[in-house]
């Protein structure tokens, strides 16, 4: 008995010193973190309150709106005929005049229950014919009413049997960065198609003289001339534009503000044409540059470089060297901010301007007017209405005062000059001017009337 206890408390020992020693040589150390009770310090990024139903994307019902708006996007096809060989044996010995059709196609919204339609007046231009495809797949004929090649905006209509689902404009002023919006559009002649996306920036220029809403809502060719809407569905933009370095979507989409689409169709119902309320400066964006070399302590907003005699601005008090902080209750940070609002004014409308000036706010009413000035076809000139100072100066009741002119032209001496007629057709403003000018053939000849400063008539032809 002795004899096996032994034996046991030998292999109890032996078994414990085994142990310990592959403890101690062999395995390696595991380690386990675990949560400990002390506070862990947490910085705040924001002051702003957080939702207390989570995540941004699941407070928001895209259907309500979707299903608004699909019913009001129509696809609108463009036919056009072009003219010219069709194969290179055709080029070399020659062809029959035949005129191929070709169809584009974009997008459009219904926005009244009689069947007028706002696209893109690039997706219109040059049409032969133009069809429209509504979301029940009844086709019709569409007829231009007008369109503006400066907004890009047409306005078309159809006749429907029976009244059609439309959308409201609502006010692009509104709309704030972050804002969810669906666009809804024709892409690849894809019917119907909706994508979601937020507004990503306003007021984007694009160099163009005009004031674009940003989106990274999906946009691709077809697109064109389709809605952008809040989540209302509320029409907030035209998609017009895509940056891009293969044809397709990237990431950025562009759209005409409903507040100018708005304007523009308004003016072309009851004017015809686009009425263009103009403040009367010419200015740019105050950079951080500029404020130095003028000593000035902001960098942003409009600085005004010069004020255009008898514009608006000139009335009301404008100075060259103010800088533009605010139009009515829009903030100006940017030209195109507030080219884009003005875009939505019309001539006799009174906005109120307020400038910083010598380091104090002052406020100025404004009424916009006119167009004075315009650049005209063919060569270039830049002429303008004449002003009563003028017409007294120059000894004439109509015409137009060139007063700039391409370096072409530099040495013939004709800024300061006015043009009275172009091949005998009497010129009463810039108006009759572009249109003369546009008639201008490249291979003809065409002659025009001068006044001096000395109020002697001169003649210059053009070949």
């Amino acid at each position: 008995m002795k004899r096996i206890a032994s034996l046991f408390l030998v292999s109890l020992f032996a078994g414990a010193i085994t142990l310990g020693a592959y403890k101690l040589f062999f395995e390696k150390d595991n380690l386990n973190w675990s949560a400990s009770q002390e506070a862990i310090p947490v910085l705040s990024t924001s002051n702003l309150p957080t939702s207390a139903l989570g995540a941004g994307i699941n407070e928001v019902d895209f259907t309500l709106a979707a299903e608004k708006t699909v019913n009001s996007v129509v696809h609108v096809k463009n036919l056009t005929l072009s003219k010219g060989p069709s194969s290179l044996s055709d080029f070399f010995y020659g062809f029959e005049r035949q005129q191929t059709p070709q169809i584009g196609s974009g997008s459009g919204v219904i926005i009244s229950p009689d069947g007028y339609i706002v696209t893109n007046n690039h997706v219109i231009a040059n049409a032969s014919q133009l069809q429209v495809n509504l979301n029940n797949n009844k086709t019709y004929d569409a007829e231009v009413i007008g369109s503006d090649a400066d907004s890009d905006i047409a306005l078309l209509k159809i006749d429907a049997e029976e009244p059609l689902p439309y959308l409201a404009f609502g006010d692009s002023d509104n709309a704030k960065i972050g804002e969810w919006v669906l666009a809804v559009g024709n892409p690849f002649n894809l019917t119907s198609t909706v994508t979601a996306g937020i507004v990503s920036a306003k007021a984007r220029s694009l160099g163009r003289n005009q004031s674009f809403i940003q989106t990274d809502a999906a946009v691709n060719p077809g697109n064109s001339g389709g809605a952008l809407v809040n989540t209302n569905g509320d029409l907030i933009g035209i998609n017009t534009a895509i940056t891009s370095q293969t044809g397709s979507y990237v990431g950025y989409a562009f759209a005409v503000p409903s507040n100018i689409a708005k304007k523009v169709v308004e003016d072309i119902m009851e004017f015809g044409n686009v009425q263009k309320g103009l403040l009367g400066i010419q200015g740019g964006d105050l950079t951080s540059a500029l404020a130095e070399e003028r000593g000035l302590s902001i960098s942003d907003g409009v600085y005004v470089s010069k004020v255009t005699e008898e514009s608006g601005a000139a009335e009301a008090g404008l100075q060259e060297g103010d800088i533009i902080k605010q139009v009515d209750n829009i903030a100006v940070h940017k030209f195109s901010e507030l080219s884009g609002y003005l875009s939505s004014k019309r001539p006799g409308d009174v906005v109120e301007v307020v400038v910083d000036r010598d380091g104090k706010s002052v406020s100025k009413r404004v009424t916009l007017k006119k167009q004075s000035s315009i650049v005209l076809p063919m060569t270039g000139f830049t002429v303008k209405n004449l002003s009563k100072e003028d017409k007294k100066k120059f000894g004439v009741s109509k015409g137009v005062k060139i007063i700039d002119v391409p370096q072409a032209y530099g040495r013939y001496g004709l800024q300061n000059k006015v043009i009275t007629e172009v091949d005998g057709n009497e010129v009463d403003n810039i108006e009759d001017a572009k249109r003369h000018f546009g008639e201008i053939s490249r291979y003809g000849r065409t002659s025009f009337t001068m006044i001096n400063e000395k109020g002697e008539k001169e003649h210059m032809i053009l070949q």
